[in-house]
């Protein structure tokens, strides 16, 4: 029961962060470590989509339990 009111908490704190430049840490495994810059573009029940700056046709889309097990790691600019 505890960990939904968790996740409500993360999906509740992206979305209102919607369209705001956010850097981006991913584990790519193998211990690889991905850090890339974007734009929270949208987000639905289970994921989240950003928009790479870097790439703009590439999007990446993650779920709140990634960013709950710290798989993902959001940085909000500003």
């Amino acid at each position: 029961m505890e960990k939904i009111n968790v996740l409500t908490s993360i999906k509740d704190e992206i979305e209102s962060h919607v369209g705001e430049r956010v850097t981006l840490k991913a584990n790519g495994g193998r211990r690889k470590i991905l850090v890339d810059n974007g734009v929270i573009e949208k987000t639905y029940p289970n994921i989240f989509v950003i928009r790479l700056e870097k790439d703009t046709h590439r999007t990446v889309t993650y779920s709140y339990s990634d960013v709950l097990t710290k798989t993902v790691q959001i940085v909000f600019a500003g």
